[in-house]
């Protein structure tokens, strides 16, 4: 597998855990929205370096940069060393690879649902649909428990009023009080989802749990056909 040195050129945080880190990888770092770079970390404890698996949060750009989302887990040498990182730090990737991708000619709406980080390749599927003239519309369900783990809310908000085929529907699942958004997990709200786009394909990203449980209610209680659903999970 070949390997090619990045160079992190800027980073912020997203939430209190949430770091969003956007990667040079020099010309020529053709990608697909939807897919994921698995990078090499070079972790002295460990002797070799340590594998990591990313979902690429960002369309492809002119410059060829790409952005990745990474939650910091307390024990997770692989995400400490990545919210630990400076710009100008060098790491190795692996080109980018995945088959959870759009099609190339679009035939149905679609409904991108997407929990925590999973929002990260879908992301990159609306920053790729938006600036097409022939885009399909498109609604983001995005869950997650609280307020403050929206991560890429005020950007999707901001889509939405522009775009008048583009809507985002945030659902927490430990709302504050006042809050007159959708309550609850994604999966409970498929079925409304669905009654108001029957003809959309549907397009899955989070963990195990909660893709395993929404395929269900697609099939069982929605009778989506399986060819319209697709899913990628990351534990």
């Amino acid at each position: 597998m070949a390997l090619r040195a990045i160079t992190l050129k800027r980073a912020r945080m997203l939430s209190q855990k949430v770091r969003e880190l956007t990667f040079d990888p020099g010309a020529g770092f053709p990608f697909t929205a939807g897919q994921w770079v698995s990078l090499k970390l070079p972790l002295a404890a460990l002797g070799e370096p340590l594998a990591r698996s990313y979902s690429i949060a960002s369309a492809p750009r002119a410059d060829d940069s790409f952005d990745i989302a990474v939650t910091r887990v307390e024990d997770g040498p692989g995400s400490n060393f990545l919210h630990a990182m400076t710009v100008g730090d060098v790491i190795e990737s692996a080109d980018p690879t995945g088959f959870f991708t759009l099609p190339t000619k679009f035939e149905r709406p679609l409904l991108l649902v997407g929990t925590g980080t999973g929002v990260a390749p879908l992301r990159a599927m609306i920053q790729s649909l938006h600036h097409l003239p022939a885009a399909p519309p498109l609604t983001l369900l995005f869950g997650v428990r609280h307020r403050e783990d929206l991560i890429y809310a005020d950007e999707f908000a901001a889509l939405a009023a522009r775009h008048p085929t583009f809507r985002f529907e945030p659902t927490l699942s430990r709302p504050p009080a006042g809050w007159i958004g959708r309550i609850g997990y994604v999966q409970h709200h498929l079925p409304t989802m669905l009654s108001a786009m029957p003809e959309a394909d549907v397009y899955l990203c989070g963990l195990n749990a909660m893709v395993r449980d929404a395929r269900k209610v697609l099939r069982d209680a929605l009778g989506l056909p399986r060819e319209r659903v697709r899913s990628e999970r990351f534990d």
